[in-house]
């Protein structure tokens, strides 16, 4: 009987050690198992930190490159259409200015004028209607008509003096 409480015994004890290496194996892979999360969190967080940052990196050089991408012309159209406005009104005071300066003058043109025609009339009255004229045939004092009788020459129908050539 011995030989049956021996195998019993040896059953027991192999359950017992079978028991205790699967309680081992458990522990042992438990805290592998432990110790690998923790392994794998930190690395998952570390990386979750680096994508952040290079996510928040070329954001920042999109927004930059967008922010460039549409602010370069804006800035640009800006700057030519100021600077056409501000050629243009340069230009319409140079030109307001020359309009002005032209109407002066022929403002001051015409009052001259007027002048002159005054001293026309005046001389024409003062002279008795008497006018200097070249001719091909030489130069004539014309007279006003009716001045001589018996005129030596006459020229565009009115009697005139013949002056010497020399």
């Amino acid at each position: 009987m011995k030989q049956t409480s021996s195998a019993a015994d040896l059953s027991a004890r192999l359950r017992q050690r079978l028991e205790r290496e699967r309680q081992e194996i458990e522990s042992v892979t438990g805290s592998e198992l432990r110790r690998l999360g923790e392994n794998l969190r930190r690395i998952a967080s570390e990386e979750r930190r680096t994508t952040e940052a290079a996510t928040e990196k070329a954001i920042g050089r999109l927004r930059g490159m967008l922010l460039w991408g549409w602010l370069r012309p804006l800035v640009i159209g800006a700057l030519l259409s100021i600077g056409i406005c501000v050629g243009s009104w340069g230009a319409m005071q140079w030109l307001e200015w020359r309009i002005r300066s032209r109407i002066e003058t022929r403002a001051s043109l015409e009052v001259e004028i007027e002048r002159k025609r005054e001293t026309v009339k005046r001389l024409k009255q003062r002279s008795w209607g008497i006018r200097l004229k070249e001719t091909p045939k030489g130069r004539f004092v014309v007279l006003a008509p009716g001045t001589l009788d018996h005129p030596p020459w006459i020229v565009g129908g009115r009697p005139a003096v013949r002056l010497s050539t020399k």
